[in-house]
């Protein structure tokens, strides 16, 4: 019996793609890095998400306020509540003859007008709420509950041994910024999330858009098939 504990780690993203619930499927527990410096800045993936708007890959953004000085993620606010009207309106439009829109968009749209004191209270709660549907039986925590101080890799290997896990649920693309001795040297092994090349018919395209939001896949396909299709892979 394998008693390793997986942990993944990521800051809580605005709607996310797939490839992100593929990463909470593979982790024992999933570590939402919530008190990381918020950009001062443009966008990021914690204030937008790509859709499909009229056939093609396109970003919905959320507008936060911004400070002066240094601003985590749970300490960044909305500006107004006016863009949830306008987000809903914009799938409304473009995934109302998907064929699984009906059966959800209560669900979506509860989810969307939810009220939140932060960004990272927001985007948790749908994240979770979306895992329990996926029927996800992974642990969340986050990372403000240890009030760790240190930063970059450091920061990173507080928090694996905080929560007792020996493998760490890495991105691809973070591989070239890893302190790979540290993790050596405390007996953790760095596991990479590689989703599969999972396609499914979208609504108004005939060429597959990758990197859509989960909502996508979910107007398009529904949970049940999502759950089939995507969380049937070995761990392994």
């Amino acid at each position: 019996m394998d008693n390793r504990v997986t942990v993944g780690i990521h800051q809580p993203n605005f709607m996310p793609w797939l490839g992100y619930f593929y990463k909470i499927w593979q982790s024992d527990t999933f570590i939402f890095l919530d008190d990381v410096q918020f950009i001062k800045t443009g966008s990021s993936y914690t204030n937008r998400v790509a859709i499909n708007i009229s056939s093609q890959s396109n970003f919905i953004t959320i507008p936060v306020k911004r400070g002066s000085g240094v601003q985590n993620i749970d300490k960044t606010e909305f500006i107004n509540e006016k863009w949830k009207k306008k987000v809903i309106g914009t799938l409304q439009a473009n995934y109302a003859k998907s064929p699984f829109f009906q059966e959800n968009r209560e669900l979506i749209f509860e989810l969307i007008n939810f009220k939140a004191n932060s960004l990272a209270d927001y985007n948790i709660h749908f994240i979770e709420t979306i895992s329990n549907k996926l029927k996800l039986n992974t642990h969340f925590i986050r990372s403000s509950t240890f009030n760790i101080q240190t930063k970059s890799t450091q920061r990173l290997v507080e928090l694996i041994k905080k929560v007792d896990a020996t493998i760490y649920l890495s991105g691809k693309g973070a591989d070239e910024y890893q302190e790979h001795d540290i993790y050596k040297k405390l007996n953790i092994t760095i596991k990479y999330n590689k989703i599969p090349n999972f396609k499914y018919k979208q609504t108004k395209t005939e060429e597959f858009i990758f990197g859509l939001s989960i909502i996508d896949a979910i107007f398009n396909i529904g949970f049940e098939n999502l759950k089939f299709h995507l969380f049937t892979h070995s761990k392994g």
